[in-house]
Protein backbone atom coordinates (compact mmCIF):
# COMPACT_ATOMS: atom_id res chain seq x y z
CA UNK A 1 0.00 0.00 0.00
CA UNK A 2 1.08 3.26 -0.92
CA UNK A 3 2.08 5.51 1.91
CA UNK A 4 0.00 8.61 2.53
CA UNK A 5 1.34 11.89 2.07
CA UNK A 6 1.48 12.49 5.95
CA UNK A 7 3.80 9.55 6.40
CA UNK A 8 5.81 9.95 3.76
CA UNK A 9 6.56 13.69 4.78
CA UNK A 10 7.11 12.88 8.33
CA UNK A 11 9.75 10.32 6.90
CA UNK A 12 11.18 12.99 4.78
CA UNK A 13 11.29 15.52 7.32
CA UNK A 14 13.16 12.50 9.84
CA UNK A 15 15.62 11.87 7.45
CA UNK A 16 16.15 15.61 6.87
CA UNK A 17 16.60 16.10 10.44
CA UNK A 18 19.31 13.42 10.78
CA UNK A 19 21.23 14.58 7.55
CA UNK A 20 21.51 18.29 8.46
CA UNK A 21 19.67 18.63 5.16
CA UNK A 22 17.60 21.83 3.34
CA UNK A 23 15.16 20.86 1.07
CA UNK A 24 14.18 23.12 -2.24
CA UNK A 25 11.98 22.85 -4.77
CA UNK A 26 11.23 24.55 -7.73
CA UNK A 27 8.21 26.17 -8.53
CA UNK A 28 7.77 23.51 -11.17
CA UNK A 29 8.42 20.48 -8.72
CA UNK A 30 5.10 18.08 -8.11
CA UNK A 31 2.80 19.42 -5.42
CA UNK A 32 4.26 16.42 -2.97
CA UNK A 33 7.59 17.84 -3.51
CA UNK A 34 6.61 21.28 -3.13
CA UNK A 35 4.67 20.99 -0.05
CA UNK A 36 7.27 18.74 1.83
CA UNK A 37 10.31 21.13 1.01
CA UNK A 38 11.79 23.48 3.40
CA UNK A 39 11.40 26.52 0.73
CA UNK A 40 9.79 26.63 -2.50
CA UNK A 41 10.11 29.53 -5.27
CA UNK A 42 12.80 30.39 -8.44
CA UNK A 43 16.11 28.55 -8.62
CA UNK A 44 18.21 31.43 -7.58
CA UNK A 45 16.26 32.58 -4.39
CA UNK A 46 16.36 28.98 -3.66
CA UNK A 47 19.92 28.80 -3.89
CA UNK A 48 20.27 31.92 -1.61
CA UNK A 49 18.29 30.95 0.73
CA UNK A 50 19.59 27.77 1.16
CA UNK A 51 23.06 29.60 1.27
CA UNK A 52 22.16 32.07 4.52
CA UNK A 53 20.94 28.29 6.27
CA UNK A 54 23.27 26.27 9.08
CA UNK A 55 22.39 23.22 7.09
CA UNK A 56 25.14 20.54 5.95
CA UNK A 57 23.71 18.99 2.65
CA UNK A 58 21.44 20.55 0.12
CA UNK A 59 18.86 18.81 -1.43
CA UNK A 60 17.78 20.69 -4.90
CA UNK A 61 14.52 19.34 -6.28
CA UNK A 62 14.40 21.26 -9.49
CA UNK A 63 16.92 20.79 -12.32
CA UNK A 64 20.81 20.26 -13.03
CA UNK A 65 21.46 23.45 -13.57
CA UNK A 66 19.53 24.65 -10.46
CA UNK A 67 22.01 22.32 -8.38
CA UNK A 68 24.96 23.63 -9.72
CA UNK A 69 24.09 27.12 -8.76
CA UNK A 70 23.46 26.21 -5.22
CA UNK A 71 26.94 24.54 -5.01
CA UNK A 72 28.30 28.00 -6.90
CA UNK A 73 27.05 30.00 -3.52
CA UNK A 74 27.57 27.38 -1.09
CA UNK A 75 30.89 25.34 -1.54
CA UNK A 76 31.36 24.36 1.67
CA UNK A 77 27.42 22.71 1.42
CA UNK A 78 26.84 19.32 -0.32
CA UNK A 79 24.64 19.74 -2.72
CA UNK A 80 22.32 16.64 -3.98
CA UNK A 81 19.73 16.68 -6.75
CA UNK A 82 17.34 13.05 -6.75
CA UNK A 83 17.73 12.16 -10.45
CA UNK A 84 20.65 13.22 -12.58
CA UNK A 85 18.38 12.52 -15.54
CA UNK A 86 17.09 16.10 -14.57
CA UNK A 87 18.38 18.41 -17.19
CA UNK A 88 16.73 21.72 -19.12
CA UNK A 89 16.54 21.94 -23.10
CA UNK A 90 17.50 25.78 -22.21
CA UNK A 91 20.62 25.09 -20.39
CA UNK A 92 21.43 22.37 -22.66
CA UNK A 93 21.12 25.18 -26.10
CA UNK A 94 24.56 26.55 -25.53
CA UNK A 95 28.10 25.17 -24.34
CA UNK A 96 31.06 26.91 -22.76
CA UNK A 97 32.68 25.90 -26.05
CA UNK A 98 30.17 27.33 -28.01
CA UNK A 99 30.16 30.59 -25.82
CA UNK A 100 33.83 30.99 -26.18
CA UNK A 101 33.73 30.57 -29.98
CA UNK A 102 30.75 33.33 -29.95
CA UNK A 103 32.51 35.58 -27.77
CA UNK A 104 35.31 35.21 -30.84
CA UNK A 105 32.88 37.13 -33.02
CA UNK A 106 32.64 39.79 -31.12
CA UNK A 107 35.52 40.71 -29.00
CA UNK A 108 34.69 43.48 -26.41
CA UNK A 109 31.28 42.58 -25.72
CA UNK A 110 29.60 41.77 -22.47
CA UNK A 111 27.87 38.59 -21.90
CA UNK A 112 24.40 38.68 -20.26
CA UNK A 113 23.78 34.84 -19.03
CA UNK A 114 20.22 34.51 -17.90
CA UNK A 115 20.46 32.04 -14.82
CA UNK A 116 18.68 29.32 -16.36
CA UNK A 117 22.72 27.83 -18.14
CA UNK A 118 25.78 25.97 -16.79
CA UNK A 119 28.17 26.39 -14.28
CA UNK A 120 30.76 26.37 -17.19
CA UNK A 121 28.64 29.05 -19.41
CA UNK A 122 28.19 31.05 -16.28
CA UNK A 123 32.33 31.08 -15.82
CA UNK A 124 32.51 32.46 -19.41
CA UNK A 125 30.14 35.28 -18.64
CA UNK A 126 30.49 38.72 -17.38
CA UNK A 127 27.03 39.03 -15.27
CA UNK A 128 24.29 36.90 -15.00
CA UNK A 129 20.49 37.94 -14.83
CA UNK A 130 17.08 35.97 -13.88
CA UNK A 131 13.91 36.59 -15.84
CA UNK A 132 12.48 39.14 -13.12
CA UNK A 133 16.01 41.17 -13.51
CA UNK A 134 17.09 41.04 -17.08
CA UNK A 135 16.62 44.30 -17.95
CA UNK A 136 18.04 46.01 -15.04
CA UNK A 137 21.24 44.25 -15.81
CA UNK A 138 21.46 45.05 -19.12
CA UNK A 139 20.68 48.51 -18.85
CA UNK A 140 23.85 48.44 -15.89
CA UNK A 141 25.88 48.18 -19.20
CA UNK A 142 27.03 51.16 -21.08
CA UNK A 143 25.70 52.00 -24.31
CA UNK A 144 28.20 51.69 -26.63
CA UNK A 145 29.35 47.94 -25.34
CA UNK A 146 27.94 45.49 -27.97
CA UNK A 147 26.13 42.87 -25.34
CA UNK A 148 25.99 38.96 -25.95
CA UNK A 149 22.58 38.12 -24.00
CA UNK A 150 22.21 34.06 -23.80
CA UNK A 151 20.68 31.60 -24.00
CA UNK A 152 16.67 32.18 -24.36
CA UNK A 153 15.59 34.11 -27.73
CA UNK A 154 12.46 35.05 -26.06
CA UNK A 155 13.75 36.82 -22.86
CA UNK A 156 15.76 38.39 -25.20
CA UNK A 157 13.55 39.95 -26.80
CA UNK A 158 11.27 40.66 -24.17
CA UNK A 159 14.45 42.59 -22.49
CA UNK A 160 14.96 44.56 -26.47
CA UNK A 161 11.68 46.09 -25.85
CA UNK A 162 11.95 47.02 -22.44
CA UNK A 163 15.08 48.76 -22.24
CA UNK A 164 14.85 49.69 -26.51
CA UNK A 165 18.66 47.86 -26.47
CA UNK A 166 19.63 46.11 -29.22
CA UNK A 167 21.47 42.90 -28.43
CA UNK A 168 23.07 39.99 -30.45
CA UNK A 169 20.61 37.21 -28.96
CA UNK A 170 21.42 33.04 -28.87
CA UNK A 171 19.11 31.54 -30.55
CA UNK A 172 18.04 28.96 -27.63
CA UNK A 173 14.42 28.15 -26.11
CA UNK A 174 13.02 26.20 -23.14
CA UNK A 175 10.83 23.55 -25.39
CA UNK A 176 7.94 23.59 -22.91
CA UNK A 177 7.49 28.02 -22.71
CA UNK A 178 8.03 27.72 -26.53
CA UNK A 179 5.49 25.18 -27.23
CA UNK A 180 2.48 27.39 -25.36
CA UNK A 181 1.70 29.90 -28.35
CA UNK A 182 -0.13 32.88 -29.70
CA UNK A 183 -3.16 31.41 -30.84
CA UNK A 184 -4.23 29.35 -27.70
CA UNK A 185 -3.32 32.75 -25.32
CA UNK A 186 -5.66 34.86 -27.49
CA UNK A 187 -8.52 32.04 -27.58
CA UNK A 188 -8.20 31.60 -23.48
CA UNK A 189 -8.33 35.24 -22.84
CA UNK A 190 -10.85 36.29 -25.63
CA UNK A 191 -13.41 33.62 -24.19
CA UNK A 192 -12.34 34.94 -20.15
CA UNK A 193 -12.41 38.68 -20.71
CA UNK A 194 -12.34 39.24 -16.89
CA UNK A 195 -9.15 37.28 -16.79
CA UNK A 196 -5.80 38.49 -15.62
CA UNK A 197 -3.27 36.88 -18.21
CA UNK A 198 0.77 35.73 -16.12
CA UNK A 199 3.10 35.49 -19.03
CA UNK A 200 6.30 33.89 -18.55
CA UNK A 201 9.08 36.09 -20.69
CA UNK A 202 10.44 32.77 -21.82
CA UNK A 203 6.94 31.76 -23.36
CA UNK A 204 6.95 31.55 -27.30
CA UNK A 205 3.58 33.90 -26.96
CA UNK A 206 5.58 36.65 -24.76
CA UNK A 207 6.31 38.74 -27.83
CA UNK A 208 2.85 37.99 -29.44
CA UNK A 209 1.39 39.62 -26.38
CA UNK A 210 3.38 42.61 -26.47
CA UNK A 211 1.95 43.05 -30.11
CA UNK A 212 -1.42 42.29 -29.04
CA UNK A 213 -2.05 44.80 -26.31
CA UNK A 214 -1.11 47.40 -28.46
CA UNK A 215 -3.39 46.05 -31.01
CA UNK A 216 -6.10 46.44 -28.01
CA UNK A 217 -6.83 42.82 -28.37
CA UNK A 218 -5.53 41.89 -24.78
CA UNK A 219 -6.10 44.08 -21.82
CA UNK A 220 -3.39 46.14 -21.35
CA UNK A 221 -4.04 46.70 -17.04
CA UNK A 222 -4.53 42.67 -16.79
CA UNK A 223 -1.29 41.36 -19.03
CA UNK A 224 1.63 40.54 -16.84
CA UNK A 225 4.55 39.07 -18.05
CA UNK A 226 6.45 37.84 -14.90
CA UNK A 227 8.97 35.74 -13.46
CA UNK A 228 7.12 32.66 -11.17
CA UNK A 229 8.13 34.32 -8.42
CA UNK A 230 6.26 37.33 -9.84
CA UNK A 231 3.29 35.18 -10.80
CA UNK A 232 2.66 34.18 -7.25
CA UNK A 233 3.34 37.98 -5.46
CA UNK A 234 1.16 39.29 -8.37
CA UNK A 235 -1.40 36.55 -7.55
CA UNK A 236 -1.45 38.01 -3.95
CA UNK A 237 -1.68 41.62 -4.80
CA UNK A 238 -4.26 41.98 -7.61
CA UNK A 239 -7.92 41.78 -6.86
CA UNK A 240 -8.53 39.88 -9.96
CA UNK A 241 -10.44 36.75 -9.18
CA UNK A 242 -9.86 34.40 -11.82
CA UNK A 243 -6.54 34.22 -13.86
CA UNK A 244 -4.83 32.38 -17.06
CA UNK A 245 -1.10 31.47 -16.48
CA UNK A 246 1.24 31.00 -19.70
CA UNK A 247 4.10 28.42 -17.95
CA UNK A 248 4.63 25.01 -16.67
CA UNK A 249 1.82 23.81 -14.82
CA UNK A 250 3.27 23.07 -11.97
CA UNK A 251 3.07 26.54 -10.96
CA UNK A 252 -0.88 26.24 -10.30
CA UNK A 253 -0.16 24.58 -7.35
CA UNK A 254 1.18 27.06 -5.48
CA UNK A 255 -0.60 29.62 -7.10
CA UNK A 256 -3.92 27.63 -5.73
CA UNK A 257 -2.57 27.16 -2.38
CA UNK A 258 -1.74 30.88 -1.80
CA UNK A 259 -5.24 31.94 -3.27
CA UNK A 260 -7.86 29.60 -2.40
CA UNK A 261 -10.32 32.20 -3.08
CA UNK A 262 -9.03 32.36 -6.61
CA UNK A 263 -9.18 30.47 -9.85
CA UNK A 264 -6.08 29.65 -11.50
CA UNK A 265 -6.40 27.80 -15.60
CA UNK A 266 -3.23 27.34 -17.77
CA UNK A 267 -2.98 28.67 -21.32
CA UNK A 268 -1.99 25.46 -22.26
CA UNK A 269 -2.05 22.64 -19.76
CA UNK A 270 0.13 20.10 -21.76
CA UNK A 271 3.11 22.97 -20.60
CA UNK A 272 4.63 20.06 -17.95
CA UNK A 273 8.28 19.78 -17.97
CA UNK A 274 9.63 16.19 -18.60
CA UNK A 275 12.92 16.91 -16.24
CA UNK A 276 11.02 18.95 -13.77
CA UNK A 277 8.87 15.81 -13.03
CA UNK A 278 11.51 13.41 -13.01
CA UNK A 279 11.55 13.81 -9.28
CA UNK A 280 9.76 11.97 -7.58
CA UNK A 281 8.61 11.42 -3.84
CA UNK A 282 10.20 8.11 -3.50
CA UNK A 283 13.49 9.53 -5.16
CA UNK A 284 14.11 12.20 -2.59
CA UNK A 285 13.69 9.82 -0.13
CA UNK A 286 16.49 7.87 -1.99
CA UNK A 287 18.58 11.06 -2.24
CA UNK A 288 18.43 11.61 1.73
CA UNK A 289 18.88 8.30 2.94
CA UNK A 290 21.59 7.01 0.34
CA UNK A 291 23.00 11.10 0.02
CA UNK A 292 22.63 10.71 -3.76
CA UNK A 293 23.64 12.04 -6.26
CA UNK A 294 26.16 15.09 -5.54
CA UNK A 295 26.47 17.37 -7.87
CA UNK A 296 30.36 19.35 -8.01
CA UNK A 297 31.53 22.18 -9.43
CA UNK A 298 35.37 22.35 -9.99
CA UNK A 299 36.73 25.51 -7.88
CA UNK A 300 38.17 27.39 -10.87
CA UNK A 301 35.13 27.48 -12.69
CA UNK A 302 32.86 27.52 -9.61
CA UNK A 303 34.71 31.13 -8.54
CA UNK A 304 34.09 32.71 -12.30
CA UNK A 305 30.99 31.69 -11.88
CA UNK A 306 30.00 33.10 -8.68
CA UNK A 307 31.65 36.87 -9.90
CA UNK A 308 28.90 36.71 -12.98
CA UNK A 309 26.46 35.85 -9.96
CA UNK A 310 27.96 38.00 -7.82
CA UNK A 311 27.53 40.98 -9.83
CA UNK A 312 23.75 40.45 -10.92
CA UNK A 313 23.36 40.86 -7.20
CA UNK A 314 25.00 44.40 -7.20
CA UNK A 315 23.47 45.59 -9.91
CA UNK A 316 20.15 44.33 -8.69
CA UNK A 317 19.71 43.14 -4.71
CA UNK A 318 16.00 43.50 -4.57
CA UNK A 319 15.23 41.03 -7.74
CA UNK A 320 16.98 38.40 -5.80
CA UNK A 321 16.17 37.90 -2.04
CA UNK A 322 18.19 35.91 -0.05
CA UNK A 323 14.75 35.17 2.77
Amino acid sequence: MAPSFDDWAREVRLLAGERRAVVLAHNYQVPWIQDVADFVGDSLALSRQAAATEADVIVFCGVHFMAETAKILSPDKKVLIPDLDAGCSLSASITADQLREWKAEYPGAAVVSYVNTSAEVKAESDVCCTSSNAAEVVRSIPTDREILFLPDMFLGAHVERQTGRKMHLWMGECHVHAGIGAQEMRAKAEASPEAELLIHPECGCSTSAIYLMGEGVLPADRTRILSTGGMVKESLQSPAKSFLVATETGILHQLRKANPDKVFEPINEYAVCRYMKTITPEKLTRSLREMVFEVTVPEDIRARAARAVERMIEISPATVPAS
